[in-house]
């Protein structure tokens, strides 16, 4: 069965960084555009960054464009959310996502905090 699972979330100070990773199972990685998004307390999930499957194209929101950015090794399973200049607002759950066969799959989910 499909399976995400998010890591590398944690407390960090404004201008920090972090790397969150998702390793993925039970579907062909290789072949499957792969999303990162996130959830702010009370705030809809909104999409972070998208990439292709051969990792050749990704997009991004305006709000992390110049600060985030995706990337995936596809002989490990992995795809990797890098995050720089971090600000307050980014604080959020950050979620994998992929759709599969009609099917939504989604991460637990990793809670990042950017606080001083």
């Amino acid at each position: 069965q499909v399976q995400l699972v998010e890591s590398g979330g944690g407390l960090v100070q404004p201008g920090g960084s972090l790397r969150l990773s998702c390793a993925a199972s039970g579907f062909t990685f290789s072949s499957k555009v792969m999303t990162w998004y996130r959830q702010a307390p009370g705030k809809e999930r909104e999409l972070v960054a998208v990439i292709s499957s051969t990792g050749g194209s990704t997009n991004y929101a305006h709000s992390v464009k110049g600060r985030f950015t995706i990337s995936r090794d596809n002989a490990k399973n992995t795809v990797y959310l890098q995050m720089n200049s971090l600000k307050a607002e980014d604080t959020a759950v950050y979620y994998c996502y992929i759709q599969s066969g009609g099917t939504n799959y989604w991460g637990q989910g990793t809670q990042v905090t950017v606080s001083s």
